[in-house]
Order: C-alpha cells, then sequence, then structure tokens
C-alpha cells in the first residue's frame, strides 16, 4: 500500500474513483465515533457517573469509553430492554428504560444520582433523548454530548435558564477529518 493509501485508512476513510471524478466517502467507525465522543469530548474523570442514551454499537463503545475513563456508575437508557445484557459487558453497571417511568427520564435519572449525573451521551439521535441528555446532566459541572443526528425539521427545547445553570453541551466535530484530504 502506498504511502497516501495508509494515510487515508488510518483516518477511517477512503476515497473512490467514479468516471474520473473523485467522490470522497467519510467512513468513521462506530467505536471511533462512541468511544471517541466519550474520551474526547465528554472526558469523563475516575468516579464520575455517566449516563449513555442509546446502546446501540456507538452507545456500547461510549459505554467503553466511560469504563476506561474509570467512572464509577455508567447508566444505559434505552426502550429496548433486550440491549440491557449485551451492555453490561461494556461496562453499564445500571439501566433505565424511559417506558417503565411516569416521569421523564431526565427526572429519574437526577433522582438516581442526586441531582444529576456528571457526564451524559447521547447516541440516538432521537431530539427527545438529546433533551433528556442535556437536562439531565448536574447543574455547575455536567456535560451533555450529543453525537446522534437529529431529523433535519426536529427543534432542541429546553428551558432557557438550563443554559445559564452552568451546564455544557457539546456535540461531536466529525468534519475535522475532510480538510486533512
Amino acid at each position: 500500500m502506498n504511502k497516501k493509501a495508509e494515510k487515508f485508512d488510518s483516518l477511517d476513510y477512503f476515497v473512490c474513483f467514479l468516471q474520473s471524478s473523485i467522490v470522497v466517502v467519510v467512513m468513521f467507525k462506530l467505536s471511533s465515533v462512541g468511544l471517541g465522543a466519550t474520551l474526547n469530548v465528554a472526558k469523563p474523570k475516575k468516579g464520575s457517573t455517566v449516563a449513555i442514551f442509546g446502546l446501540g454499537a456507538v452507545g456500547l463503545a461510549a459505554a467503553e469509553g466511560a469504563r476506561i475513563a474509570g467512572a464509577s456508575r455508567i447508566i444505559g437508557v434505552d426502550l429496548n430492554p433486550k440491549r440491557f445484557d449485551e451492555a453490561k459487558k461494556f461496562g453499564v453497571t445500571e439501566f433505565v428504560n424511559p417506558k417503565d417511568h411516569d416521569k421523564p427520564v431526565q427526572e429519574v435519572l437526577a433522582e438516581m444520582t442526586n441531582g444529576g449525573v456528571d457526564r451524559s451521551i447521547e447516541c440516538t439521535g432521537s431530539i427527545n433523548a438529546m433533551i433528556s441528555a442535556f437536562e439531565c446532566v448536574h447543574d455547575g459541572w455536567g456535560v451533555a454530548v450529543l453525537v446522534g443526528v437529529p431529523n433535519k425539521d426536529d427543534v432542541f427545547k429546553t428551558h432557557p435558564m438550563n443554559v445559564f445553570k452552568g451546564k455544557a453541551l457539546c456535540t461531536m466535530d466529525i468534519h475535522y477529518k475532510i480538510g486533512m484530504l
């Protein structure tokens, strides 16, 4: 493999040649996205509490990132209880199915954690999960990272005071590698 091809391979994308024009296809490994969102953006500290919204491939990788970082509690949030057993293998210690509660999941998580989680990683693309992920982090230091991509017409609605309570809302910047071409 030539040096240029090795560079592209190491960055998790590849170039396709199609009828004399170059088409760039960005291919992020699912594990890179979830793991990277946790370790590089949320940056949980040892002993922290992390909520993972969505326990699919990206969410499991995010949970693994929280485990690697030393989180003492990793709370998996998913509508599908069949995912809970697999999530245990990736360090998830507790589970919440929003369908099992009569109140919003962010309130359930706040009660479970004495005011909110330290970090939350949203991996579903559901606008409701994104809002819950932001609203469940602790006032003063909580960080929510949105990995999922919502529908183009979805609107992120939260009370304006949530912005002034010291919570951080972050997203994954998947475009940084494209400039390296």
